[in-house]
């Protein structure tokens, strides 16, 4: 496990987190694979695959963000190896008025990334929300 390699997972991922927040497409995209599987809040239920089906799922929740809602990066944990790596993240997602009535809600992101001649890669990423309806 080498720190240098997890140092520069976290900051991808803050870059990424960044990029999302601020509407920047292209910085949403970077270090992502051609082949990414994606798992997201909304559907389609069996996911995206690929570099353009994943694009395709970010203008809509740029729309409902540019309403007001938050992104923001709470926690991350980067586990990386010599060529695969992952990472589990919290973040703050919402509208001012859903992060009232739950203050303490989370997303909760998923990485799997790979090395490819010596650059970190997203090759999955998992988006989800605690089913609160099962408490």
């Amino acid at each position: 496990m080498s720190t240098d390699d997890e140092r520069r997972i976290r900051t991808l991922i803050e870059r990424w987190a960044e990029a999302v927040h601020e509407g920047d497409m292209d910085g949403v995209l970077a270090d992502h694979a051609d082949d990414i599987v994606m798992f997201d809040v909304p559907p389609p239920e069996e996911g995206v695959v690929g570099i353009d089906h994943y694009r395709e799922t970010w203008p809509p929740f740029f729309m409902w963000q540019a309403q007001g809602a938050t992104f923001e990066l709470v926690s991350l944990d980067v586990t990386a190896g010599e060529d695969v790596a992952f990472a589990h993240a919290l973040l703050r997602c919402g509208t001012e008025r859903e992060l009232h009535e739950n203050p303490d809600g989370r997303l909760r992101l998923t990485f799997g990334l790979r090395k490819e001649h010596g650059r970190w890669l997203v090759s999955h990423e998992h988006h989800s929300f605690p089913d609160r309806s099962a408490v």
